[in-house]
């Protein structure tokens, strides 16, 4: 029996208690509700929401930080466990990354050259660079504490999960107070604000989930 086997033996064996997928599973709902109340208590939605739904620029972002917290969220819940499982949700992680480049590639060909830099820069850089990681920390520790029940594989990788699944979560609702619409800014922005988070999660995981 090769190492591996023995431990697919030891995951397929008889668990006592409550299996770490449906802890993370229960898990979910309270990392958003803090979220949650940690966002309408004290940033709230953007003053022309209203007029924003209709734009395709406020509802493109969406599009792309949506289903990028759907899969990372997939990816963070295959993660869990002594063996970890890739499949194919992980790499579907590309797919909100592609359409992120179209819309800045159609900025591109749509705006003047002399806005580009405007529109990368916008206004709300700071409150981006801040907000998220704010936002993401309660359920960035949910998810390590989740992870810690299941003793996963990849301590460091997991813990970059849980940091890309908490900051994905966390710009969900982000997105509704920025108001910087362009592609250009959500592709400079978003990345560095999640990879913070990310960041963290993976130092997380390095000093709390190694065996």
């Amino acid at each position: 029996m090769t190492t591996e086997d023995f431990i697919r033996a030891l995951v397929a064996d008889r668990f006592v208690g409550r299996k770490p997928r449906l802890t993370f599973l229960m898990a979910f709902v309270p990392a958003i509700a803090v979220v949650a109340v940690l966002f309408f208590s004290r940033i709230g939605f953007r003053d022309d929401t209203d007029a924003a739904l209709h734009t395709v620029r406020f509802l493109f972002k969406f599009a792309v930080i949506v289903p990028l917290a759907a899969v990372s969220l997939a990816a963070l819940y295959r993660s869990i466990g002594p063996i970890f499982e890739q499949g194919w949700g992980t790499r579907l992680l590309l797919i909100p990354l592609m359409l992120l480049a179209a819309g800045v590639a159609a900025e591109l060909l749509t705006t003047s050259r002399s806005d580009w830099l405007l529109r990368l820069i916008g206004s709300n850089a700071q409150n981006c660079m801040t907000l998220i990681p704010l936002l993401a920390s309660g359920p960035l520790a949910l998810f390590i504490m989740v992870l810690k029940s299941g003793a996963p594989a990849n301590p460091e990788l997991a813990g970059a999960a849980a940091g890309l699944a908490a900051g994905s979560l966390a710009a969900v609702f982000y997105a509704t107070n920025c108001f910087d619409d362009s592609p250009l800014f959500v592709i400079t922005w978003y990345p560095l604000a999640i990879g913070s988070v990310v960041l963290a999660g993976y130092f997380a995981g390095r000093r709390i989930l190694r065996w």
